[in-house]
Formats: structure tokens, sequence, C-alpha cells
């Protein structure tokens, strides 16, 4: 299959609450980017991160192997520093091959889980 998407993603929201009602890893709350590379070649992406009151943080480097999906959770970027919980924040992933981006978050700060999911901006 050709490669399909865009090589720059944008997801203008993002937070990742602090508490969770559940203690296990599919329930903890989060955000997560899931990516697509369609393509023959591995992608390499790099993310970084804005807020409102600080300068952005990044490159946070990883990589999507070629013809495969990886659902990356912003609560395991650590490098070059952690992203902060309680916290608003947006994202910019820029890719060296075309991918497609979609932007989930699971809340789950009340026994009532809220799941949130939409198709980040993409140009290039």
């Amino acid at each position: 299959m050709d490669a399909i998407g865009r090589m720059r993603w944008a997801i203008a929201e993002g937070y990742i609450p602090s508490e969770s009602k559940f203690a296990d890893r599919a329930r903890v709350s989060h955000e997560t980017a899931c990516i697509l590379n369609t393509g023959d070649r591995d992608a390499n992406v790099t993310i970084t991160i804005y807020f409102a009151d600080r300068e952005p943080v990044g490159p946070y480097l990883v990589t999507v192997a070629a013809r495969r999906t990886l659902h990356l959770r912003f609560n395991d970027l650590t490098d070059p520093r952690p992203v902060p919980r309680d916290t608003d924040f947006a994202s910019v992933l820029q890719s060296d091959v075309p991918i497609v981006v979609q932007h989930t978050r699971l809340d789950s700060r009340s026994a009532e889980i809220a799941l949130l999911s939409t198709v980040a901006y993409a140009e290039g």
C-alpha cells in the first residue's frame, strides 16, 4: 500500500488528569496519539509539547515501524521530561514520512469513564 497521511499534525487539546479511580493501566486516565504508518519506510516522529504559560518542551522522539500503528500515551513520554499532569497542553507531531494521527483521551477521575477521540489537524 502507498503511504497515506500527512507529515505534520497538531493536537490543539491535551490534558492528563493526575487522578484515576482505577489502578490498572487500561483504565488509568491518559492522552494518546494513535499513529498509523501505512508506508514502506519507518516513520521517525518528533513531538513538541506547547503550554499556555511556559516554553515548549521537546523534541520527544518515537519511531513507528513501516506498515504498523503505535498508540503512544503522552503519560509515557519522559525524555526530555515527563508531560505534566493537570496542565493544559497542545502538541505538534512532525514525521519524515506521511502518517495519520488520531487523538484519544480516557478520563477516569470518576467511576463513569469518559472517552473522547478526534482526528488531529494535518498539513504538509
